[in-house]
């Protein structure tokens, strides 16, 4: 019987174990959370949402105090697209979060950052340019494109330094998606070094429409594999999406996967940035609790709890200190279904936007629970505690568990009881 040890992931001339933890977020997949499975072999991702707002918790800075400043005219106004970013501070940001966490790196494991190219942030080419290029500046070991094609991406820096020295992947999720992309990248004779397919049963945002059940993750790796080899392409591919045990990632890694790559065991550990009352939220979720919606401004289906504080909240459109999903007129889908919904209650103080959430403000303040599809299973991964809790674990325990187990087995970690007070 198999491990997931017994495999290894080849990028360029080093191998990894192929365990890769997903970019949650904002500040989900904190840089604590990357830098353990990067001590302990692997590669782990933070990710570039909202970063001037996580670089002001962690570093005291006040890029979000300081727009909200220079907008503050603005906050009343159903127009959006006055709106800016500042490169120079958006560039300092992700240079400070990326720095300090490589900065911190032991291990022989890597560290990538997620980039999603549906942070628009009112100048979509300008801004997605400068996350880019600043994380490269700031010593990354690699970027994984995210949601969205990219098909303009590698162009936007490919005069960098190390365009060819830092890892690039994509995150796919079809076979159409991918041929696509390289399509695009071939004039500048740099591949991907890693594709990550995400399958129908990820957390967040999906790559499909709202027939998400009507695929599979086997059937697309399949035929990811099999262009691959007529296309005599030599690229890692990683699966995602509902690999919740070492035997489920045994299972992608003995047909030719590369590696797989994980998430939401990771979300009830210390080291993720989920308040602990929100983990327990997750832990507490039944099967029926998982749903997914389209109350994403971004257009992609989310899978979240049917639970989260961000279904139906109106709260207002925080543009002028957030607006990362201004698209390049300074529109966003929220806006329009509050403004809506203003216009159709004038006086009332608290309006109910059912439709679309203001995913920024909520993400910020964690009270969007995406979520994965097996996390009602998260339960049976710990112990319940004697006041009702469950216990959390360390990130350290949930990566050899996916590293050694066999049988679909999961180990629980030694029982910790509350001190009595």
């Amino acid at each position: 019987m198999k491990r997931v040890d017994d495999f290894r992931l080849r990028l360029g001339n080093k191998e990894y174990v192929p365990i890769m933890i997903g970019g949650m977020g904002v500040d989900i997949s904190t840089s604590e959370l990357a830098l353990e499975a990067a001590r302990l072999g692997g590669i782990g991702h933070i990710s570039d949402a909202m970063v001037p707002d996580v670089s002001d918790r962690k570093f005291d800075t006040t890029f979000v105090k300081d727009k909200t400043k220079l907008y503050k005219f603005n906050i009343n106004n159903m127009d959006k697209s006055v709106v800016q970013f500042d490169l120079d501070r958006l560039a300092e940001a992700t240079r400070l979060h990326v720095g300090a966490t490589m900065e911190a790196k032991k291990g022989d494991g890597l560290i990538f950052v997620n980039c999603m190219e549906k942070l628009t942030m009112n100048a979509p080419k300008e801004t997605l340019r400068t996350r880019l290029a600043s994380a490269l500046d700031a010593g990354i070991d690699g970027i994984t494109l995210s949601a969205g094609l990219h098909l303009g991406s590698f162009e936007l820096i490919k005069d960098h330094a190390r365009f060819r020295d830092a890892k690039l992947g994509i995150i796919v999720s079809s076979v159409r998606a991918l041929q696509l992309f390289l399509r695009k990248v071939s004039k500048l004779n740099r591949k991907p070094d890693y594709v990550i397919v995400e399958g129908p049963l990820a957390g967040g945002h999906l790559g499909f429409g709202m027939d998400w059940a009507e695929y599979d993750l086997h059937t697309i790796m399949d035929e990811i594999h099999a262009f691959l080899r007529a296309e005599e392409l030599d690229i890692p591919l990683i699966a995602a999406g509902g690999v919740f045990t070492g035997s489920d990632a045994v299972s992608f890694l003995e047909k030719g996967a590369g590696g797989v790559q994980v998430a939401t065991r990771f979300t009830v550990t210390h080291e993720c940035g989920l308040p602990d009352s929100v983990k327990q939220e997750y832990f507490k979720a039944s099967e029926e609790d998982i749903i997914v919606n389209g109350v994403s401004p971004t257009g992609y289906p989310m899978r979240m709890l049917k639970n989260t504080p961000a279904i139906g909240s109106g709260i207002r459109p925080g543009c002028e200190s957030y607006g990362y999903l201004l698209d390049a007129t300074g529109n966003c889908a929220y806006i329009n279904s509050y403004n809506r919904e203003v216009l159709a209650h004038p006086g009332e103080k608290n309006v109910v936007v059912t439709d679309k959430t203001c995913l920024c403000t909520h993400m910020r303040n964690f009270n969007c629970w995406t979520c994965g599809s097996t996390t009602y299973r998260l339960k049976d991964t710990t112990h319940k505690l004697a006041d009702g809790s469950y216990q959390i674990l360390s990130a350290e325990h949930v990566f050899k568990d996916y590293q050694f187990s066999v049988n679909n087995e999961i180990a629980l970690p030694p029982k910790e009881e509350l001190a009595l007070a």
